[in-house]
């Protein structure tokens, strides 16, 4: 089968674009609880900090066991994944779907814990849920998407091969 050129599969390209920043914030921002201080710059530090005391990411600031578990699926099974999305989308591997949807299942689960939780916050104003809601809300948006869209290609595809294996049983 002919690979499509990317820029003919705008979602490829989204999530192209979604992957590399992904993993760029990821490793810059979200992994750096893990990295030893003194080879983190004082700028990319103060990046995070100012991030979150802005928007009052408890996350960041105080962490729960739960979401320092999730740092580690981050750093564990995310940031490998998005290395290999990047370079599967650029080349439209056939198994993109396969992979991209538990991760993208993962991700929205993941970031509807974490929206559960701000927004249970006593002491967090509508306008701070707000404003942090625009942040992960765009996330989770990004992962419901992925997650219906490869469903819908693997379904397609599955479809497609049951039709197929269909005719040659009629021969």
């Amino acid at each position: 089968m002919a690979r499509r050129p990317l820029l003919q599969r705008k979602k490829d390209l989204a999530y192209l674009v979604f992957f590399a920043h992904h993993l760029a914030n990821a490793l810059l921002i979200d992994l750096q609880p893990f990295y030893p201080a003194h080879l983190i710059p004082p700028w990319l530090s103060a990046i995070r900090t100012n991030y979150a005391v802005s928007y009052g990411d408890r996350f960041l600031l105080d962490p729960p066991p739960w979401f320092v578990a999730y740092t580690w699926v981050e750093a564990l099974y995310h940031c490998p994944l998005s290395v290999w999305a990047v370079g599967a989308l650029w080349r439209d591997d056939p198994k993109t779907p396969l992979r991209l949807l538990p991760f993208a299942l993962l991700m929205s689960l993941t970031t509807f814990t974490c929206v559960v939780e701000y927004l249970a916050w006593p002491d967090f104003s509508t306008k701070q849920k707000l404003d942090i809601s625009m942040l992960y809300g765009l996330w989770l948006f990004i992962g419901v998407f992925m997650t219906l869209d490869m469903f819908k290609r693997l379904d397609s595809t599955i479809t497609r091969f049951n039709k197929l294996d269909a005719g040659k049983k009629t021969l």
